[in-house]
């Protein structure tokens, strides 16, 4: 089994290589083809989608693997979401993860044009944050992982895969 994942972000691709340990998996940076920032679950679902559509694309015979975080407002109140999209030839599957609430001078800087990932290495007096625990590691107090948050979308992608494999055998 080939699968091209779209970004070379390691917690992303650990994450896939997690769920998928037989696969041979290719990472490649392909564009989300939305803002820098997604600020919705729409466009956040809308970039994973897109990422899928541009690995499956670049090959034959693949599964095409799509990720993306960003943010999305209930009421006033910003928080953190994630979309992940497994697309092969036949069938598109999406899902989708935790959410955690971002405190108001996260919410604050986002207005201002800033990426997440920045803002919590300012935050957070780290480097590289969106490459490692990422803001739900921050603000789960390293309970959970950036990489177990997309282990998670991947073991519903996984399972949606697997059930439609076993059910449309023709």
């Amino acid at each position: 089994m080939n699968i091209i994942v779209g970004s070379k972000n390691p917690t992303k691709t650990k994450a896939v290589e997690e769920i998928f340990p037989e696969a041979k998996l290719t990472p490649l940076n392909v564009p989300s083809d939305v803002s820098a920032q997604p600020f919705s679950d729409e466009e956040t679902r809308k970039g994973a989608m897109n990422r899928a559509r541009h690995c499956l694309n670049s090959s034959s015979n693949v599964i095409g693997i799509g990720l993306e975080g960003g943010v999305m407002y209930v009421g006033n109140e910003l928080y953190l979401c994630n979309w992940g999209v497994l697309m092969t030839e036949d069938q598109t599957f999406t899902a989708s993860g935790a959410r955690i609430f971002l405190p108001k001078e996260i919410d604050l800087k986002l207005q201002e044009g800033m990426e997440l990932g920045d803002i919590m290495d300012d935050y957070s007096m780290r480097k590289e944050v969106r490459n490692k625990e990422g803001a739900i590691g921050i603000f789960t107090n390293d309970l959970i992982s950036r990489k177990e948050m997309f282990s998670h979308i991947m073991k519903l992608l996984r399972g949606q895969w697997e059930y439609w494999e076993e059910h449309n055998k023709n």
